[in-house]
């Protein structure tokens, strides 16, 4: 489990996830292929969402390679539909 803190925006448990190491994307390591996170909790007590300011503890499904000063990045794709203008 990776102890986080949130510095901006909030991290949902459904929200993709990506691991940066010194600049360099660590996981997912494929193409058009999103992180997920197992995980979310707060305190003891598994949360839907973690708002900025506030500390979690976040488990990445299919990694456990988080070191110190590693940032995950938590993102959600919107598909917009594309409107026809007369």
């Amino acid at each position: 489990m990776a102890g986080c803190f949130v510095t901006e925006g909030k991290i949902a448990r459904n929200n993709h996830i990506r691991l940066i190491r010194d600049g360099i994307v660590i996981y997912p390591t494929k193409e058009n292929v999103h992180g997920e996170i197992a995980t979310l909790k707060r305190f003891k007590d598994d949360v839907k969402e973690v708002k900025s300011g506030m500390e979690c503890g976040i488990i990445i499904k299919n990694f456990n390679d988080v070191k110190v000063g590693d940032v995950v990045e938590v993102y959600e794709i919107n598909e917009i539909r594309q409107k026809l203008d007369n």
